[in-house]
């Protein structure tokens, strides 16, 4: 059945958009209470105001802790109108019947996304706020409960149009969406003291519809806060498939993170179809793309220093979805703009998720991110490493990790020159990746080879031998590790083994 609302309680953090909503209220007659900064703001707009003290004969006390947490109060709230006994004790204490209640949460995570010193976020953990909306909220029969700014919108149209009231169905759903803000509240609150084991709940957070899925027939929804992560400064919205690719974007370049070197890379369908690092971001994308500049065709860019002028210019030749930089200067802005629909990212941190989930048979697996480069470097081969060598074959090795399993990458220079990803072999693989470098005239001469996971047999430093690879790496763990080191040691081959497996499947 539909109710009018006669009373609100309102007390709010942010202010935002809360003007229409109380000059709502005013025209259908509503009495209004209210407390502190949210009182002032009302009373700023010339409409009267009754201050929760005047019910609670409390004044705000202990720095503000304790505001609204009273019978009258919370009397106010649970009150239960159909409830003749309810209703004779709240005339008996003098409790007004409060129809809505419009509270939002102090900023926890804000805060705590901002500042270390744990006094600040103590006092941003709310008490009263939680409280009321929870108590609103059970009470959804008699009683509108708004706990985010994002819903003042939609309750003036409410309000306007259906002459002050709510319906039944209007308030379980403006209820359901309150119980989850506290849930994922409490969450945030859980995860900030138990960083160790973080309660991660699939559906908590920021719901984020998208267009549509991996097809067009598929739905999709994001979960989280994307602006924690980086600011959207130009372009269409992201869809699923360029959220994938984002995470693997960022997922390789905060490999690099605290690196002299300018470091570009360009990811498709979540690999890595080309890198290099070099001294200058011009240089990098330049080399990148070389390494296949047909799979780079509507990819996903990522760079780890700010994007020039040049480079701008120089990425502007081809089309692709999405740039992310920590930075881009003005000049390049304005080149990168003049197409509407390119999305350019400005990464802020690259502190994803410390866990990955994946929907397996009916349920869920978990796991942690796969962290690191290598465990050991055990050289086995017919001679060490060069200087040179090893750090193209650290640079081949983190490339791999991030090329779907089975994965062989080709580095030569600090630039990749072949790849073979998602194959069913590992042979395979590195046969992909051979042609793919003679597709664009890579001389593999002096090049390096990462895998990874361990070669089955020693047909793969054979081939890549007979290809002009001069030095391997792998995690090693076969049987038959014996043939590939054997055939190393025989021909004076570098082979590192890392005892690290990077398999992405």
């Amino acid at each position: 059945m539909n109710k009018k609302i006669n009373a609100a309680l309102i007390s709010v953090f942010y202010k935002d958009g809360l003007e229409p909503v109380v000059r709502q209220l005013e025209a259908q007659g509503a009495t209004i209470y209210s407390t502190g900064g949210t009182q002032q703001f009302i009373e700023g707009l010339g409409i009267k105001v009754v201050p929760v003290e005047n019910l609670t004969t409390y004044p705000s006390i202990l720095g503000g802790r304790v505001k609204t947490l009273h019978p009258t109060v919370f009397g106010g709230i649970l009150g239960r109108r159909a409830v003749d006994t309810d209703r004779q004790e709240m005339q008996q204490y003098g409790i007004p019947e409060i129809d809505l209640v419009i509270v939002d949460l102090y900023p926890f995570q804000e805060t705590v996304a901002n500042t270390t010193e744990e006094k600040a976020i103590i006092e941003k953990i709310d008490i009263g706020g939680p409280s009321m909306i929870r108590g609103a909220a059970k009470n959804f029969s008699d009683v509108t409960v708004v706990a985010s700014k994002d819903d003042y919108s939609k309750l003036v149209d409410i309000l306007a149009a259906q002459n002050g009231e709510t319906s039944l169905e209007q308030r379980r759903a403006f209820a359901a969406k309150a119980f989850q803000i506290v849930a994922d509240y409490d969450i945030a609150i859980n995860n900030y003291f138990n960083p160790e084991s973080p309660i991660n709940v699939l559906g908590a957070g920021k719901q984020t519809v998208l267009r549509y899925g991996e097809n067009p027939h598929q739905t999709a929804i994001f979960y989280g806060n994307l602006e924690e992560t980086f600011a959207q400064l130009h372009g269409k919205e992201l869809s699923y498939n360029n959220l994938v690719d984002v995470d693997a974007a960022i997922e390789l370049i905060k490999e690099f993170n605290g690196a002299d070197a300018a470091v570009f890379g360009i990811i498709k369908h979540t690999n890595v179809c080309g890198i290099a690092t070099r001294s200058t971001v011009a240089e990098a994308w330049t080399d990148a793309l070389a390494g296949d500049p047909e799979s780079a065709f509507g990819g996903v860019l990522v760079t780890n220093k700010e994007v020039d002028a040049a480079t701008a210019n120089a990425i502007s030749e081809i089309f692709f979805e999405v740039l992310i930089a920590p930075s881009f200067s003005e000049e390049a802005m304005q080149v990168l703009q003049a197409k509407k629909n390119r999305i350019l990212l400005q990464l802020k941190n690259t502190n994803t998720t410390a866990n990955i989930f994946k929907n397996a048979v009916n349920g869920t697996l978990q796991q942690g991110k796969d962290a690191g480069n290598f465990e050991k470097w055990e050289e086995v081969g017919g001679r060490p490493s060069s200087d040179a060598e090893r750090k193209d074959l650290e640079f081949a090795n983190i490339v791999c990790k991030h090329l779907k399993s089975n994965a062989i990458a080709l580095v030569k220079n600090g630039q990749l020159v072949g790849k073979g990803c998602g194959q069913t072999s590992r042979i395979d693989a590195l046969r992909h990746a051979v042609e793919k470098a003679k597709q664009f005239n890579f001389d593999l001469n002096g090049a390096v080879m990462a895998s990874d996971a361990f070669f089955p047999f020693n047909d793969c430093v054979q081939l890549g031998h007979e290809a002009g690879i001069t030095a391997f790496v792998q995690p090693g763990g076969s049987i038959r590790d014996k043939d590939s080191i054997a055939y190393c040691q025989e021909r004076g081959l570098a082979l590192v083994m890392t005892g690290m497996r990077h398999f992405r499947h």
